[in-house]
């Protein structure tokens, strides 16, 4: 981080689920934040990131999350869709930053923001980390929300992801509102979600 520059961390969870929105979140974290806990979201435990969430969400000095749905993701696809909720939680920040940093290796440029992408962001900068741990909270529990809606799936542990218990449970009732139907696993074929004629 440059002394004096507001840098906005990006990240995204729910990119590989077969249901559910994809989250995404902007995280301006103040020169001296540290949190023994923070790391990339994926490598911490539900407890920790539970824990830590509140933590972000007090200290940060800005932070946005944003959905992006089911639908969306079909027109947009998932990395449209993914580049997309940055995009809205960045312009949903209460403070503007000057500089973005994206975890990933593509992003294109808008609102003359300029930015990084950095491969393993969630990694390098503790603002992305904290990104990924607000993307990743939030929609979990969304999906858990869901999971009441529609308790066959499991969504309430499984999260969208294609589990066995998950591709069981499509093959026996289809797919809801919240599938992706342009997400077409190998163990669907043939999809459940093409279009009879």
């Amino acid at each position: 981080m440059e002394p004096g520059r507001l840098e906005a961390g990006c990240d995204e969870a729910g990119r590989g689920p077969l249901a559910g929105p994809v989250y995404a979140a902007a995280v301006i974290l103040p020169p001296d934040f540290f949190h023994p806990l923070l790391d990339d979201s994926k490598k911490m435990s539900e407890k920790a990131r539970e824990e830590l969430r509140p933590v972000i969400e007090r200290e940060a000095l800005a932070w946005a999350v944003e959905a992006v749905s089911a639908e969306e993701i079909d027109r947009l696809n998932i990395l449209g869709a993914s580049l997309e909720g940055m995009r809205r939680a960045v312009r949903k920040l209460a403070v503007r930053p000057d500089f973005l940093l994206i975890d990933g290796n593509r992003f294109r440029p808008f609102d003359g923001y300029p930015y990084r992408t950095v491969v393993h962001g969630d990694a390098t900068y503790a603002s992305i980390a904290a990104a990924s741990v607000l993307a990743k909270t939030w929609r979990d529990e969304r999906m858990r929300e869901l999971a009441r809606q529609y308790p066959q799936y499991g969504w309430d542990h499984n999260m969208g992801y294609p589990t066995p218990e998950h591709i069981a449970a499509l093959k026996a009732y289809g797919p809801t509102p919240e599938h992706r139907k342009s997400f077409h696993p190998k163990e669907l074929e043939p999809s459940l979600f093409q279009e009879n004629d």
